[in-house]
C-alpha cells in the first residue's frame, strides 16, 4: 500500500515514531515529574498544582490503593470532573500498576452499574456531587473500596472550606448520599503519605484505560488501550504539531473533560510532556464563567469540539478577550462546520484545525497541517506511524475519490474491546486494520473528507443523503444556532430529510428556513420537517446525538 499522504506532509514531520523511547505511559508522568517539578501542571479555580505536588500526591494515593490489595492490573475507577483531583487520581492508578476505567460523572444508576459490571472495577473515586448514583449501585457491583471527593479538597484551608459551603449550602450540589464504607479523598492522601510506592514492572502490553465508548452505536463496549497506545498518540500527536520551544510555559485549555480520551491525551499527557499547565474547567458549560477564566491566562493550545467553539463564539464577551497567544486549536469529537471554523478565524485569527480519531484509535488518528490558513473541510492526513484504507462492503480497498468505511491501522489501535471477542472480530481486519463505522472518501492527496456514520445515511428515493452535508449548510444560516438531521420513515420516499433547529434568531420560521435550504440543497436533500426546540441532546463532550432523536421519533 502507497503511503501517498506522506507526500503531503510539513517539512519536519517524520513518517515513523518511535514508541520505545518509554515503556509506559508512567513514565511519561514520572519524566515530567522529575524534569518540570517547580513548574505548575494543572491550576482549577485559580489553585495551582505543581509538577512536583502532582508526583508527591499521586505517589501517597498510589500507595493507599497498593495497602488495599489489589493485584497488578486491577480496574479502579475515575468517577470525577475536571477538578484537581483528577490527574491525582489517574497519575496515582498507573503509578500502582492498576488499570484506569473513566467514568462520565453524569451517568445514570443503569449506565454507572453497566461499566462498573463490564470492567470488573474494584475501587471507585468519586466526587460527592454524583455519590447518590454511586450509593444506588455499589452492592450489586465488585467495588470494594469508595473514596469520595468533594469540590474544595485540594483548594487549601479556608478557600476549600468556602467552595465546599457554597457547592453544599448554597448551591445544593450534592444531593444526600449513604455509603458508610466510604473514605474521604483528604483521608486516602494523609494515610497514603505514610506509606511508600512500591514501584511496578509496567510495559507496552500492560492496560492503562478502559475507555468506555459513548454508547451512541449500542451497548457501551470498553476500549483497551495499552499502555504502547497511549505512548503512541501522545508521540505521534507531539510530532505532528512541531511546537516550537518558547520562553514561558505553555497554557493547554482542558474544558473538555479528561475522562473522555481526547482531552487527556491532547490536553493532559501531551500537556504534561512538554511540561505545559493545564487549565481545569468543570463546567464548560457555564460559558460566561468559562470566558472569565480565559482572560486569566495567555493560552497556546486549545482542544475542544465544534459545538463549544460555536457557544463560545456566541458570547459576547469572549470576543473581548486577547487571542495573540493562541497557537493551535484542535477541532475533534464531531465534524466541525464550516460556517463556525469560518467565524472562530476571523474573530481569533487562528485556524481550528480540524482532526479525526476514536476511542479505539486512543484517540487521533488523522489531523490537518498546522500551517493551513482556512478551514478545509477535511479530516487531514493519517499522522505519524498511521495507515488509512477507505474499504467497499466486502472489506476490499477503494480507489481513491469513491466513499467507504474508513480503516486505521498504527500503534494507537486499541488492542480490542474488553472480554468482547466477537465485537472485536467484527470491527478488526486480518491484517490488523480497524473498521470505524465512518463513511469517507480519501483524494489524491492523501486528505481523507467524513461522509458520516454508515449508521446515519438517509436514504431518499434510493439517494444517499448524509446528515453532516445537510447540517453544514443549514448550520451557515445566520438564524440558526445549533441543527441535528435524522430519517425519518416516509411512505413515499422510503424516508425523509427531518431538521432538528435551536434558533439564534427567536423570529426564525420553518419556512425561512425551507426556503433557504431550496436554494442551497438539490431536492431530495432538501428538510420535509422541520422542529424547533430550545437545546439539543448531546453527549459529555458535546457530540450532539442523533441516535436519541431517532429514538425519540420511532417512540412517538
Amino acid at each position: 500500500m502507497e503511503k501517498i499522504w506522506l507526500k503531503s506532509y510539513p517539512e519536519g514531520v517524520p513518517a515513523e515514531i518511535d514508541i520505545t523511547q518509554y515503556r509506559s505511559v508512567t513514565h511519561i508522568l514520572e519524566e515530567a515529574f522529575r524534569k518540570f517539578s517547580d513548574r505548575n501542571a494543572y491550576v482549577c479555580m485559580d489553585k495551582f498544582l505543581t509538577y512536583g505536588e502532582l508526583d508527591r500526591l499521586s505517589a501517597a494515593m498510589g500507595a493507599w490503593l497498593q495497602s488495599k490489595g489489589l493485584k497488578q492490573g486491577a480496574r479502579v475507577a475515575i468517577m470525577l470532573p475536571n477538578v484537581l483531583q483528577y490527574p491525582v487520581a489517574m497519575a496515582a492508578i498507573l503509578r500502582a500498576g492498576y488499570t484506569v476505567v473513566n467514568v462520565n460523572p453524569l451517568y445514570t444508576p443503569r449506565e454507572l452499574q453497566h461499566q462498573l459490571n463490564d470492567s470488573g472495577a474494584e475501587a471507585i473515586i468519586v466526587l460527592e456531587n454524583f455519590a447518590t448514583t454511586v450509593q444506588q449501585v455499589v452492592a450489586s457491583t465488585k467495588v470494594k473500596h469508595v473514596i469520595v471527593g468533594s469540590m474544595g479538597d485540594l483548594l487549601g484551608g479556608l478557600k476549600g472550606m468556602l467552595v465546599n459551603f457554597v457547592v453544599r449550602k448554597v448551591k445544593k450540589m450534592v444531593p444526600a448520599y449513604s455509603l458508610p464504607k466510604a473514605i474521604s479523598f483528604k483521608q486516602v492522601l494523609a494515610e497514603g503519605a505514610r506509606l511508600k510506592l512500591k514501584p511496578v514492572k509496567q510495559g507496552h502490553d500492560d492496560i492503562a484505560f478502559l475507555q468506555y465508548t459513548g454508547g451512541t452505536t449500542g451497548v457501551s463496549k470498553g476500549a483497551v488501550l495499552l499502555h504502547r497506545n497511549v505512548v503512541a498518540n501522545v508521540l505521534q500527536n507531539e510530532a505532528w504539531l512541531q511546537l516550537p520551544p518558547q520562553q514561558e510555559q505553555r497554557v493547554f485549555v482542558c474544558a473538555l473533560p479528561l475522562y473522555h480520551i481526547y482531552s487527556l491525551t491532547i490536553s493532559g499527557f501531551m500537556g504534561m510532556r512538554l511540561g505545559g499547565m493545564n487549565l481545569l474547567i468543570p463546567n464548560p458549560r457555564d460559558i460566561p464563567g468559562f470566558v472569565k477564566e480565559l482572560a486569566k491566562y495567555k493560552v497556546s493550545v486549545f482542544p475542544a469540539v465544534n459545538t463549544l467553539y460555536n457557544a463560545l463564539l456566541n458570547n459576547p464577551d469572549f470576543a473581548k478577550l486577547d487571542f495573540s497567544s493562541y497557537k493551535i486549536c484542535n477541532g475533534g469529537g464531531m465534524a466541525v462546520q464550516q460556517a463556525v471554523a469560518d467565524r472562530w478565524l476571523k474573530l481569533t485569527g487562528t485556524p481550528i484545525i480540524e482532526g479525526y480519531g476514536l476511542s479505539e484509535t486512543s484517540p487521533v488518528a488523522t489531523a490537518n497541517r498546522v500551517d493551513i490558513k482556512e478551514f478545509t473541510g477535511t479530516i487531514g492526513l493519517p499522522i505519524p506511524s498511521t495507515e488509512i484504507q477507505i474499504l467497499d462492503d466486502d472489506g476490499n480497498p477503494l480507489p481513491y475519490g469513491q466513499a467507504g468505511e474508513i480503516a486505521i491501522r498504527g500503534p494507537q489501535v486499541m488492542a480490542g474491546y474488553w472480554q468482547r471477542d466477537d465485537e472485536t472480530a467484527k470491527c478488526m481486519t486480518a491484517d490488523g486494520f480497524f473498521k470505524t463505522g465512518d463513511v469517507g472518501i480519501m483524494d489524491e492527496r492523501g486528505y481523507t473528507r467524513i461522509v458520516d456514520r454508515k449508521k446515519d445515511m438517509i436514504l431518499v428515493s434510493g439517494f444517499n443523503v448524509y446528515p453532516n452535508e445537510i447540517e453544514g449548510v443549514v448550520a451557515a444560516h445566520p438564524g440558526v444556532l445549533e441543527v441535528a438531521c435524522i430519517g425519518v420513515p416516509d411512505k413515499n420516499s422510503g424516508e425523509a430529510v427531518k431538521l432538528f433547529v435551536v434558533r439564534k434568531d427567536p423570529n426564525l420560521t420553518a419556512d425561512q428556513l425551507q426556503d433557504y435550504c431550496k436554494h442551497e440543497l438539490t431536492a431530495y436533500k432538501k428538510p420535509k420537517y422541520i422542529e424547533f426546540r430550545d437545546e439539543l441532546p448531546k453527549t459529555n463532550v458535546g457530540k450532539i446525538l442523533r441516535r436519541q432523536l431517532r429514538d425519540e421519533k420511532q417512540a412517538a
